[in-house]
């Protein structure tokens, strides 16, 4: 959807075009050498390795939820408005999506949709991913320099923090979703234990209940199959009667 422009600078037209997680070709023998990382002074993207050249540059960190890329809503913050992107709590973080997501189905109803590429979103956002704002920016207004923040900037996590991928089993709900305990918008933080714990309660509870369901439902048989047992034992074997 998002077409390349000399409107935008240099580390935001590669951001948004650079494939990441794949293999790094110059570390292809190491272990967890997918480029994850990227330097927005040299605009390239980095795996684990390579970033020693770079520890006094501004790095982004890319985080992948389901083969997609997300990065922090702080540290895309620094960079760009991200008024009204829609933004998800995944891992007690804030993240937006880099890109649209392709839909299943081209549907649309009554609601709220992204206004690039009709993706249903909550009120009161009108774009599902950065490019989508982005793009949306270019073919309204002409250009989006007055997004764009200076950022002088930007660190990694701490290492053994956080390799940046959210697996499947993530919890991903958009911020304000009545299973997040985090507000709609804004920056502040969320509270991902008390949210865990629920979860996992929740589970649990549903767990118990199948298990008793299925001990409930296998009394009856288990009795008639113990009745059944008792008459053949009291019964015992058949005699015939005398012949006079």
């Amino acid at each position: 959807m998002f077409v390349a422009s000399n409107i935008l600078p240099r580390w935001l037209e590669v951001l948004l075009t650079e494939k990441f997680y794949n293999a790094c070709i110059i570390h292809e023998e190491a272990k967890k050498n997918e480029k994850n990382v990227y330097c927005l002074d040299c605009c390239i993207s980095l795996c684990p390795h390579c970033l020693s050249p770079h520890h006094s540059h501004r790095l982004l960190q890319i985080r992948r939820y389901v083969y997609h890329d997300v990065i922090r809503l702080d540290d895309a913050a620094k960079l760009i408005d991200c008024t009204s992107v829609q933004s998800y709590t995944t891992n007690s973080a804030k993240v937006v999506f880099l890109h649209h997501r392709p839909q299943t189905r081209n549907f649309r109803g009554s609601g709220n949709f992204c206004s690039t590429c009709d993706r249903s979103l909550q009120e009161p956002y009108l774009f599902c991913s950065l490019s989508c704002k982005i793009d949306y920016l270019i073919r309204t207004t002409g250009g989006i320099s007055k997004y764009l923040l200076e950022c002088n900037f930007m660190s990694l996590p701490e290492p053994g923090s956080d390799d940046g991928l959210m697996t499947p089993d993530s919890i991903l709900e958009p911020v304000g979703s009545s299973r997040t305990s985090s507000g709609s918008g804004g920056y502040g933080g969320g509270s991902g234990t008390v949210e865990c714990r629920t979860l996992a309660c929740t589970a649990t509870t549903e767990i118990v209940r199948k298990k008793r369901s299925s001990l409930s439902a296998c009394r009856p048989v288990c009795s008639q199959v113990s009745e059944i047992s008792a008459m053949n034992r009291r019964k015992g074997t058949p005699q015939r009667a005398p012949l006079y």
